[in-house]
């Protein structure tokens, strides 16, 4: 059967790059890990909460057993991605990059979760599209934008204020909510806990563990 990898891979590819099927499927990898691979694909403002609850949904599915990898957008900067800067364009090319990461790791049979702003619709349209239907979850981690500044972790919204940072989310460049997301939590309500169980929860309901 296709790989998930290969969904819409000859787009704008050259055509004497041929694609090349290996013998072994993504369903028969993702069989050998007793579970269907997917993209947790975690969205929101800087300080939201984003990566501290797809590490704590991580590691509630090792103690279930199941492989996952998690993509965080600080980490995948250090490497990957770090050519791009901040501005619209970059960002782009920053989740064109993250998705196709994320579909090898689903025909590799893992479960993907994607700690990244990715503060426009089109582009989280765009990785979903790359994908299966059942293969991206939309996770919005819907904090207000007051919250996520009060946080500032690293103090990214005082230097965006003191105008030492241009093209920041939520300051001076927009962010999109999802309309639509499969998972939408609210970190100003709810706890890191009860968020990482809502998440494993729906997981689990709809057969993604295979419990």
């Amino acid at each position: 059967m296709t790989s998930p990898y290969q969904h819409k891979a000859h787009d704008g590819i050259n055509q004497d790059v041929v694609w090349h099927t290996g013998s072994i499927t993504h369903q028969e990898r993702a069989a050998l890990k007793r579970q269907v691979p997917v993209v947790l694909w975690f969205t929101g403002l800087s300080g939201s909460g984003k990566s501290t609850i797809a590490n704590a949904v991580e590691q509630k599915l090792l103690a279930l057993g199941k492989h996952s990898y998690l993509l965080d957008g600080d980490n995948i900067r250090h490497g990957l991605n770090k050519d791009l800067g901040f501005t619209q364009a970059d960002r782009i090319e920053n989740i064109r990059r993250i998705g196709e990461v994320a579909s090898l790791f689903v025909d590799a049979g893992s479960i993907v979760l994607t700690a990244f702003i990715s503060p426009f619709i089109s582009d989280r349209e765009q990785v979903r599209q790359r994908l299966e239907p059942h293969q991206f979850i939309e996770v919005f981690v819907d904090t207000p934008l007051a919250v996520c500044e009060s946080r500032d972790p690293k103090g990214l919204y005082k230097k965006a204020r003191a105008g030492e940072i241009k093209h920041f989310t939520g300051i001076d460049s927009d962010y999109e909510s999802p309309t639509q997301p499969e998972i939408h939590l609210k970190t100003d309500i709810d706890s890191i806990e009860a968020c990482a169980e809502k998440v494993v929860n729906y997981l689990a309901a709809r057969g993604y563990l295979g419990l």
